[in-house]
């Protein structure tokens, strides 16, 4: 449940590879061979007593000087801002209910087939590998930046600027990993797998992904040398994990690994009066407890799941409806406002003004009175039974797993 909590909960990635006894080595995707390239500067080596895990990495030796013929052209200026206007804003509000592995990669027929499991609400692939950067091994992701930001914390999915740099083919380091390697962002570095890649650096946030160091774009991960799909994160709430489980394991075979996410517990994290909420369950939780007293946050988490999945990732629903609460431009127009520090024009698209706008509008219809009034609320954010039947079911099964 991508709720921004760096727990168990969230996918642990290469970590989560590693606890599933997979080996992916040097970066090199399944079928290639033979040593990486020379880059054109080497990394230098580390000191030979410098322990080998990533956290106690240092930085020397391996910074590349940047390329400041290209940097400093309007060709490369013109290719970065328009890169930069293709990373899509954040929209949606994915919770994962498994991790799937795939040593060699999943294949088409495999991901086709998952996909139309009964109940299978979303699910999103990504490479992943060991790969080498100043001497030193580091766990590394490629990912779609348009899609994976919407599995990650809310802090990480709201920088634009993040997703833009990754658009572009930068690379991005969790804050441990940023730290110990002494990165200094718009410095180029060179990162081996199956070649080495001078590669900027853009930023470090919190990924919520433990194990994994750095995150690339799938162009710079088919560079290195990633294995390609080597797992995937599904979504299908209402659906029986022993039957998710059973159908998954079907199309996986006896050679892939699952690692089921949603009945392992978040911490529940409360948000202290004027403190911006950093994950999404405090912002479910901060919303209807400032916006709506008596209306629970599981009813939010459970509307936001929903709403956002039938956004359809970046696109807005076939009704006009946009952002991470699916609302109607008319109805923000009515209902938007900011929260949580925000400034400027409300906007649809920042979980810091829809989620609250979302709580505030099913206070004024009723909702924090329960019951049926709870029902006629919900009904009216989207008019079907089937709607408020599916909120309602999800919303008790958060409650059981998280309150």
């Amino acid at each position: 449940m991508p709720l921004g909590t760096p727990s168990a909960r969230r996918l642990a990635a290469v970590g989560a590879v590693a606890v599933l006894g997979l080996s992916i080595h040097d970066g090199v995707a399944a079928g290639s061979s033979g040593r990486p390239d020379s880059p054109d500067r080497a990394i230098g080596p580390l000191s030979a007593t410098e322990p080998s895990s990533v956290p106690h990495l240092k930085a020397e030796g391996w910074l590349v000087a940047p390329d400041t013929t290209n940097v400093a052209s309007e060709q490369n200026a013109s290719r970065v801002a328009a890169e930069a206007a293709k990373a899509s804003p954040f929209r949606q509000i994915i919770l994962p209910d498994l991790l799937v592995v795939a040593p060699k990669g999943l294949t088409a027929s495999q991901v086709t087939r998952l996909r139309k499991v009964t109940g299978v609400r979303d699910m999103i692939t990504f490479d992943g590998a060991q790969i080498t950067a100043g001497g030193r091994p580091v766990s590394v992701i490629g990912v779609d930046p348009a899609t994976f930001r919407s599995w990650v914390p809310l802090a990480a999915a709201s920088n634009q600027g993040l997703w833009s740099a990754l658009s572009r083919d930068e690379f991005v380091a969790s804050l441990s990993a940023g730290k110990a390697l002494g990165l200094k962002a718009g410095k180029s570095y060179a990162l081996t797998g199956a070649t080495s890649q001078v590669v900027t650096y853009a930023t470090s946030a919190s990924l919520g992904l433990s194990g994994v160091d750095l995150l690339v774009n799938e162009a710079t991960s088919r560079k290195l040398g990633l294995v390609r799909q080597v797992a995937g994160l599904i979504s299908a709430p209402g659906v029986s994990l022993a039957t998710l489980d059973q159908e998954v394991s079907k199309i996986l075979g006896p050679g892939g690994r699952i690692e089921v996410l949603r009945s392992q517990k978040l911490p529940v994290a409360t948000v202290a009066a004027g403190t911006r909420p950093t994950t999404y369950l405090q912002l479910f939780k901060a919303s209807a407890a400032d916006f709506c007293p008596g209306l629970s946050w599981t009813v939010l988490a459970a509307i936001g799941q929903i709403e956002s999945a039938d956004g359809e990732n970046n696109g807005p629903s076939t009704a006009g409806a946009l952002g991470p609460m699916q609302f109607l431009p008319s109805t923000w127009a009515i209902w938007g406002i900011d929260g949580f520090g925000e400034t400027g024009p409300p906007d649809i698209l920042d979980p810091y003004d829809a989620v609250p706008s979302a709580a505030r509008l099913l206070c004024a219809d009723g909702a924090a009175a329960g019951g049926s009034a709870l029902r006629q609320a919900i009904f009216d954010y989207n008019h079907a039974t089937w709607y408020v039947n599916e909120v309602l079911a999800l919303a008790a099964e958060y409650a059981a797993d998280y309150d």
